[in-house]
């Protein structure tokens, strides 16, 4: 996989679930959540992040997915397989999983809970990096993670070992994100940088990025998408319409985490995905008609 094929919209896929006692992961439905979106005009999709509950699913349960999402697919679009754990040596055990079941990439989250110098994030991606052959993309998100992957450890990072190609950018911070387009650019390689909120995509491609991994993806494949096809056509006025359609989630996430918020608002558009694996799985009847009301305003627009 070249660098210059990761790019576009690429969903964190969500992970449906059973509403038996254990919350057993539905492989059926994965599969069609997998054909919903790519029928949906997806360019990627991104199985085991943090839309798809990663943070709470066993080991064996993650290589379960990334199978089905991959044996799905089959090549119709790449798979980037979300293998960051705490610790390294973890890391690197689901990530030659990950290659060894067909993924076509890597997203690699920073190390999680414990506090983690630069020093070493660099020194546990470089030795992820070793110990696999597949494209990886650098993963930040500290608001969920409490670690920050600086603009200048991401441009070390990619400058410094060949199949470091890109990151994706979830700190909400706009001039973090443009730090690490910056800073890339200056490289003397390609580096793909992915926008991790849903609000920068269009701001991201403006400024030389490749696109966004979009949780909203789950709920308007087809408008997420556009975004990015828009963008690249030249019609910027409808990328820009499309942008702005899908902001009005915003004020439903007062109601709960970003994953449950979706996760309800794909199941109230028919699709048996259940609810986020407890105890994460709580919006009150409030946020329910709030988001009932932002479902009805976009398919209003023609969007979906």
């Amino acid at each position: 996989m070249k660098t210059s094929d990761i790019k576009g919209i690429i969903p964190p896929i969500l992970t449906p679930m059973f509403d038996d006692a254990e919350q057993s992961v539905n492989h059926s439905e994965l599969r069609n959540q997998v054909e919903r979106l790519l029928k949906g005009g997806v360019h990627g999709l991104f199985p085991v992040g943090t839309n798809g509950e990663a943070y709470i699913l066993s080991m064996q349960e993650k290589e379960a997915i990334l199978e089905t999402v991959i044996d799905q697919v089959k090549g119709r679009v790449p798979v980037y397989a979300g293998t960051g754990c705490i610790s390294t040596a973890e890391t690197i055990r689901m990530s030659k999983l990950a290659q060894k079941l067909g993924a076509d990439a890597l997203s690699v989250v920073t190390p999680f809970f414990a506090a983690a110098s630069q020093k070493e994030l660099y020194d546990h991606y470089t030795s992820v990096a070793k110990a696999v052959d597949l494209p990886i993309i650098l993963y930040n998100i500290p608001p969920r993670t409490g670690n920050k992957l600086l603009p200048e450890t991401v441009q070390k990072l990619c400058r410094d070992v060949d199949n470091i190609v890109g990151a994706k950018d979830s700190s909400g911070d706009i001039e973090n994100l443009k730090a690490y387009i910056r800073l890339t650019r200056e490289l003397d390689k390609e580096v793909a940088i992915l926008a991790g909120n849903d609000g920068a995509i269009l701001t991201c491609l403006k400024e030389g990025g490749a696109g966004g991994i979009a949780g909203r993806a789950n709920i308007w494949p087809n408008a997420l998408a556009s975004i990015y096809d828009r963008f690249t056509a030249g019609d910027l006025e409808g990328a820009q319409q499309a942008q702005d359609a899908i902001a009005a989630l915003q004020t439903v996430f007062k109601f709960g985490n970003p994953n449950t918020i979706i996760k309800k608002a794909v199941a109230l558009l028919g699709y048996p995905v259940g609810d986020c694996r407890r105890p994460f799985n709580y919006v009150p009847e409030e946020g329910i008609e709030a988001l009932k009301q932002v479902l009805a305003e976009v398919s209003a627009k023609g969007l979906h």
